[in-house]
């Protein structure tokens, strides 16, 4: 049995050619599920609810997006907008499309070094001797 991955269903099959979907009529290929997967400039794979953030100055109109701007639970579409494959939102600019291609992957060792650094600082302000 193989997992659909345009709903779900457990009752996916392979039939020597292709691999169908007895619940909504899907069929897809090993090669097109390579064929979706989205990459960012390093190369890693992005997901849905993924953390990025920006490798480069964006504009947005009159605004610009700065070089490091951290960007949480993005949505990967499923077609792509004037080129764009990322839909996020943010708090300064609302609803963007952005491209894989100017966003890498926030992984876990990046976010606990993020967070080491907040705590580290927090120690020295209240003068918390460890």
């Amino acid at each position: 049995m193989y997992k659909c991955p345009n709903c779900g269903s457990e009752y996916g099959y392979f039939d020597n050619v292709a691999y169908n979907c007895p619940e909504c009529g899907h069929m897809w290929t090993d090669l097109s599920l390579e064929e979706d997967k989205v990459l960012d400039a390093n190369g890693n794979e992005l997901k849905t609810g993924d953390s990025v953030v920006t490798i480069k100055d964006l504009k947005f109109g009159k605004d610009t997006m700065k070089r490091g701007t951290k960007i949480t639970n993005i949505r990967i579409l499923d077609e792509e907008v004037n080129g764009h494959d990322i839909d996020a939102k943010t708090k300064d600019f609302g609803g963007i499309y952005l491209k894989s291609s100017v966003v890498k992957k926030l992984n876990f060792c990046a976010k606990s070094w993020h967070f080491f650094y907040l705590f580290y600082n927090f120690l020295f302000i209240f003068k918390i001797g460890l």
